[in-house]
């Protein structure tokens, strides 16, 4: 029995089209990390989170013949999830809560780095505050950030999860930062400019 830890996504999709057992390595492979995306774009409770993932791979399934083999798979699947989620959302007519920011996370660190906070800040107060910024953002904006610092995506994979161009994506990004940095500044928190 071959380990299947050893394909690419790209090969385990090809290989899906004529045995399933390749595609449930991609489910595997891929279902906390989306479980872990969906639940920091709209903090849905886990019979939601399950809900959409079987609708993300049930989409993925039935779209394998589709794959644009110019992407990368991961961004491929993120866009399927963004849009199911979306869509969730929309059908629902709920505004999604956003991400909490655990505090064992690293990406408060990085976060805080990319935004130049220049005082040595408790985490668990940071934490919360940084929480309560990223959740004030709009949408669009926050979605970025979340594929970004969260998710760890590029800029590119980011422009082909939703569907938009990388200059877009960078503005928005920055702009992002910008407003929580002057929400930070706002709670008491200086930053570098």
């Amino acid at each position: 029995m071959d380990d299947l830890t050893l394909y690419t996504d790209e090969e385990l999709l090809s290989l899906s089209l004529t045995n399933k057992r390749f595609f449930a390595a991609i489910v595997e492979r891929y279902e906390k990390k989306l479980a872990a995306y969906i639940f920091r774009l709209g903090r849905l409770g886990t019979e939601d989170t399950e809900d959409l993932l079987q609708d993300i791979f049930l989409k993925v399934y039935q779209n394998m013949n589709n794959f644009d083999t110019q992407l990368k798979f991961s961004s491929w699947i993120y866009r399927i999830a963004h849009n199911e989620t979306m869509g969730f959302f929309r059908h629902r007519k709920v505004r999604p809560h956003g991400h909490t920011v655990l505090e064992s996370e690293k990406v408060l660190e990085v976060f805080a780095s990319e935004l130049n906070l220049v005082e040595d800040i408790e985490a668990q107060e940071a934490s919360a505050h940084l929480n309560a910024c990223i959740n004030e953002l709009p949408l669009k904006y926050r979605d970025s950030l979340v594929l970004k610092f969260f998710e760890h995506k590029t800029y590119g994979e980011i422009s082909d999860i939703l569907s938009l161009p990388e200059g877009t994506v960078a503005t928005r990004i920055n702009r992002a930062k910008e407003q929580v940095r002057k929400m930070m500044a706002n709670k008491g928190y200086s930053y570098e400019q």
